[in-house]
Order: structure tokens, then sequence, then C-alpha cells
């Protein structure tokens, strides 16, 4: 049989394996010692390499020969050399730690991404509309992720991933950053939205671009990709926009605020598509305008994704939906 396959380990799995005169299949160890002794010529050095003493590697091998009923191992003066048996249970040995050591990397990288630690950085429409989902169907695939979400805008999305503080990002800003690796993700669209008792709800055409940058508006932050898009589009069309009417810290208090009636504001319309579908809030066209926007992946520069991280990403591409393109 030997000969028929060719020093390849003879392979069944039609059934369950049986095994001569009842004997067990030797541990994965003594196997490894025994490849060792044919790499080095000597037990003494086959045990160093095992850290174990040499009169316990000697008993391991003679333990060997007598669990398979063959002469493995030769001694000599100058050591030890492998029988014509040795030499072919050696092959077969080598070939079986292959597939352990296989197992037990295999195993120890599905550990990993369950014990793991996942740091994510959003900016706020994506962690408020987004992530859940995406984080809930991570946790469905692997449970025992450690999963820590930063909500910030945009600019400190992406400064905490090039500083190493997050493992992966998303952001908003319609020009990628610089000094971190991008990958897209979706489109969104962004609308203008003021309460039904403003004029522009009762406009019987799309509002112009330039009275859209003339009128005070409710915006976010400085580094947020909302307003960055907004402004953006603005000055392709060659409209300056005037001094905010309000500058608040979040996407909920924006849109709060101007259900409060307190004035327009322009927002990703996952943000208000209950309110406009409920009019409380009204979507006002506008001519000219662009308000479509990219959203990315952001991870630090050079490293590849790996592990949990790997997982986010590939769910957050897969399943991203805004209802907005188009």
């Amino acid at each position: 049989m030997a000969h028929q396959h060719g020093n390849r380990l003879p392979t069944d799995t039609a059934r369950p394996p049986t095994y001569p005169w009842g004997m067990a299949p030797p541990d994965p160890e003594s196997l490894r010692l025994l490849v060792l002794v044919g790499e080095l010529g000597s037990i003494g050095a086959a045990a160093a390499e095992l850290r174990i003493s040499q009169p316990s590697a000697s008993k391991r091998l003679s333990r060997l020969e007598r669990q398979l009923a063959l002469p493995l191992v030769e001694r000599t003066r100058q050591g030890c050399t492998l029988t014509p048996a040795g030499t072919m249970v050696c092959d077969w040995a080598g070939q079986v730690l292959a597939h352990v050591d296989g197992l037990m990397n295999g195993v120890r990288a599905l550990r990993a991404q369950h014990e793991a630690k996942l740091r994510v950085a959003a900016s706020m429409t994506i962690a408020e509309y987004l992530a859940p989902r995406w984080i809930s169907r991570l946790r469905a695939t692997l449970p025992d992720v450690h999963l820590e979400l930063d909500v910030a805008n945009s600019l400190a999305v992406a400064e905490t991933v090039r500083h190493g503080h997050a493992d992966l990002g998303f952001i908003e800003t319609p020009v990628p950053p610089e000094g971190v690796s991008v990958r897209f993700v979706t489109r969104d669209r962004m609308v203008v939205v003021a309460p039904p008792e403003h004029p522009w709800a009762r406009l019987r055409r799309p509002l112009p671009a330039t009275e859209l940058a003339a009128t005070p508006l409710i915006v976010r932050e400085h580094g947020s990709g909302t307003r960055e898009t907004l402004y953006r589009a603005l000055v392709e069309v060659g409209a300056e926009p005037v001094t905010p009417l309000l500058e608040l810290r979040s996407t909920t208090a924006v849109r709060n605020s101007v259900v409060a009636g307190a004035g327009p504001a322009v927002l990703s319309v996952l943000a208000v598509a209950t309110d406009l579908a409920e009019q409380r809030l009204v979507d006002v066209p506008v001519t000219g305008l662009d308000l479509h926007r990219p959203l990315h992946a952001v991870w630090r520069a050079g490293l590849q994704l790996t592990g949990p991280a790997a997982a986010l990403l590939a769910i957050a591409m897969r399943t991203s939906d805004t209802g907005a393109a188009g």
C-alpha cells in the first residue's frame, strides 16, 4: 500500500476509521518528535527542540514504536537514524502535523475574531441611521466581539482613525481625507427641509440655489460632512453661503430645531424620512444643486483590514441601501 500511494498518507473518508490490533492513533506530539529525529538525526537535539528531556523523548519514541508495532528509530554511535518503516511513518506524520497545525491556526483565527475588540468611529448620520443595522448583523455573525462605537463629525472620525484610536471609521465628507485608506460604501442624498409654516413650504417652483445660499440656515458645526457637502455644492454653482442661523453639534439637534419651526436646514434624507412621510417637515426642491454625497469607510493607511473590522466593512458594503441614491 505504501508503494501504491507513494508515501502519501492513505485516506478513506467514506466510513469511520478502524485501526489494527485495536490500537489508538498516536498523539501529534509523538509524531512531531519522530519528525524532528528524522530531521536532526539526534534524539537529544529533537528533545531540546521540544523542550523536553532526552530520557522523556526516548520513552516517548519507545511507546510510539510499541503503539505502531514497528521499529522506527535505529540507534547508532553517531546518533540515530530512521528505519525504512520509520522513514515512511515520518513522511505520513509530516502530513498529519501539517493538517493539525492548519487546524490550530484556523481555530486561533476564529478565536481572535470571536474574542476581539473592535473600535469603530462613525459620523453622526451614519452612526444614527446606518451603523445600528450593520452592528446588529455583525453581532449575529460574531456574537463575542466587543465593539466600541465613537460618534463624532467626519473630520474628527478621520483624525481618530489616522492616529490609531479606531480600527475602522465611516465618514460623510464629499472628498475623502488624506493619510487614510478609503473604500466607497454607498451614496446618500441630502434634502432641503422646512417646517410646514415656512414660506418655502408653499413654493410652486423649485428654490434657486442662490436663494438657498442667501438664507440663514440651521447647520452642523465645522468638520461635519453634512455642512461640508452643502457648502461645497453651493460654491460649485457660484453661490456663497451666508452666516448660519444656528450652528448645532448633532443631526438630531438640527432636525429637532427645524421641526420646532426655528428655520430651514439641509439634512440627509435618512434623518428626516419619517418627518417627511408624516408631514412634520416639507421637502423643498432646489434647482441646479447636486446634494448627493458618497459615504466612505476609512482605516489607517498601509494596514490591511482583518477579522471583525473586515467583516463589518463587508456587511456595510453589502447591506447599505439608503434609499437616497438616484
